[in-house]
């Protein structure tokens, strides 16, 4: 077994702070996917935690369409001296489930079912940002499917994807719950 000598160099810090996520959370219930994207991107609504941690942030937003930019460092980095695979699946799922988020009415909401995300070109310091787009490809009434795609300032393509997700009608209100007038079974999703 070959011995490998240990590599020292500074250490490097990244602080990250962010705001209680269930907050956010009980507002997206309130308003259209859209409105709450709107307010994320304005400032005005927090970001997702997730967001903050990997820097990426909204930078547009229309019905059916979201764009999310991501300042490359090497805090992203895998062992080999790339931006890791996970952080590409990361960016194009918020993408793409925000755009499909974008064609909610208010108080509906979404999971992702499925994602497939390929990978063509190798991202580093080199390209100091990238932007991810998603756009809703179809909408139905229970399931939506979005494509996504990041690219650099060049228009240099690093990797495409595609989503299903699945839409849940908005919940009863606490009143309607507790007085057993839902007509729902009481077992959570």
């Amino acid at each position: 077994m070959r011995k490998l000598s240990q590599a020292t160099s500074p250490a490097r810090h990244r602080d990250v702070t962010w705001q209680n996520p269930l907050v956010g959370a009980a507002l997206a219930r309130d308003l259209s996917g859209l409105d709450y994207l709107l307010g994320i991107a304005e400032g005005r609504i927090p970001p997702a935690p997730i967001a903050v941690l990997l820097g990426m942030s909204i930078v547009a937003v229309e019905p059916g369409q979201v764009t999310f930019g991501l300042d490359v460092g090497e805090h992203l980095y895998n062992p080999i001296g790339s931006v890791h695979g996970g952080v590409f699946c990361t960016l194009l799922d918020s993408a793409m489930g925000c755009a499909v988020h974008s064609s909610l009415d208010r108080g509906q909401a979404y999971a992702t079912l499925e994602l497939k995300v390929n990978m063509v070109k190798a991202l580093t310091l080199n390209t100091p940002s990238v932007t991810a787009t998603g756009q809703v490809i179809s909408a139905g009434r229970r399931v939506v499917t979005a494509s996504g795609q990041i690219t650099g300032p060049d228009g240099a393509l690093y990797a495409h994807a595609t989503t299903t997700c699945l839409v849940f009608e908005p919940r009863p209100t606490e009143e309607k719950e507790s007085s057993g007038r839902s007509g729902e079974n009481g077992h959570g999703r």
